[in-house]
């Protein structure tokens, strides 16, 4: 069962990135859309995880399994994230490559951080 569920979500995280993808659309200067599914990524994998962690109980599991390591897992794209990076050192795009490498990873990790701190909060 926990195959089925990381499978469904990911192909569920899977068609949302491509859906901001499109609705961001190609950018030959910055990848936007790779920027934004990470780092919003880690803005809800630290909401869900703030979330489950302080409502643990039945089911706590299944949900982490569908939505954290299921849709996040294929929403959010490292690999896309490293050719991207790649793609703006090729161009000597030094700038660009520094602000999205160090961008990417602080955002993320504050949004993540952000998330927990927002599912705490809540009732």
């Amino acid at each position: 069962m926990a195959y089925l569920l990381v499978g469904l979500g990911g192909a569920l995280g899977a068609m949302a990135r491509l859906a901001v993808a499109r609705a961001i659309g190609p950018s030959a200067a910055f990848p936007w859309s790779t920027f934004a599914v990470n780092v919003g990524g880690g803005l809800l994998m630290g909401l869900l995880a703030g979330w489950l962690a302080a409502r643990a109980g039945p089911g706590a599991e299944s949900l982490r399994l569908l939505l954290g390591v299921g849709v996040l897992g294929g929403f959010t794209t490292f690999s896309a994230y490293s050719l991207d990076l790649h793609l703006l050192i090729v161009r000597g795009d030094w700038l660009a490559a520094a602000l999205y490498a160090l961008g990417s990873m602080l955002l993320a990790l504050l949004a993540l951080v952000a998330g927990l701190w927002i599912a705490r909060a809540l009732p």
